[in-house]
């Protein structure tokens, strides 16, 4: 997919938004990607996430054994991933703050697993996701995303493939231009704002 044709993918679902939005990293910015929308509908989510197999090598993708997602933002991409490369997928959760497996999920010791997120702004959801998958005794051998928007900046110490990157500027709560400063916030992600 063409970047003109993800970006319709999310206009079309109504899912990029203006305004003044508190992400869950507890920067700010002036537009928001609600990818439970351009999700919702299960021929896009499987477009899009055919497309994200796509780009990841064939060697690579070879190698994996399972899919991991964080909840909530990452469940359905990450069950479309794990449908486009016929592996199982699993999610970790937050019950007290911290990343984890539960519902009887479980991971074979090494077993080669591709983290699999909505979207990644500064890394921190994934980098938790990872250690939680390491924990468990899992190995991540990739992650992948519908969007980075971290301006390349992400690390997540593994080969890192994004559908788009998106560079929308982001600013600490103390560092707001005056246009964005003056409209009311909201907060759509999952996480409360540090």
């Amino acid at each position: 997919m063409s970047e003109d044709e993800i970006l319709a993918e999310f206009r079309a679902a109504d899912a990029l938004l203006e305004g003044h939005f508190i992400l869950s990293s507890g920067l700010h910015s002036p537009r928001y990607l609600q990818c439970a929308r351009v999700l919702m509908d299960p021929k896009r989510a499987a477009r899009l996430a055919e497309a994200i197999a796509a780009t990841i090598p064939p060697d690579l993708r070879a190698e994996i054994d399972v899919v991991v997602s964080p909840a909530m933002g990452g469940v359905i991409v990450g069950h479309e991933m794990g449908r486009a490369l016929g592996v199982e997928a699993l999610f970790v959760e937050r019950p007290s703050g911290t990343f984890e497996l539960r519902r009887g999920f479980r991971l074979d010791a090494g077993q080669k697993v591709l983290l699999v997120e909505d979207v990644v702004t500064t890394g921190l959801s994934s980098r938790e996701a990872i250690a939680a998958v390491e924990a468990a005794g899992g190995q991540v051998i990739a992650a992948a995303c519908l969007v980075d928007r971290s301006s390349g900046k992400a690390d997540l110490g593994v080969p890192f493939f994004p559908l788009i990157r998106l560079d929308v500027p982001t600013y600490a709560a103390d560092a707001l231009p005056p246009e964005l400063a003056a409209t009311p916030a909201e907060k759509p992600g999952s996480r409360k704002a540090a």
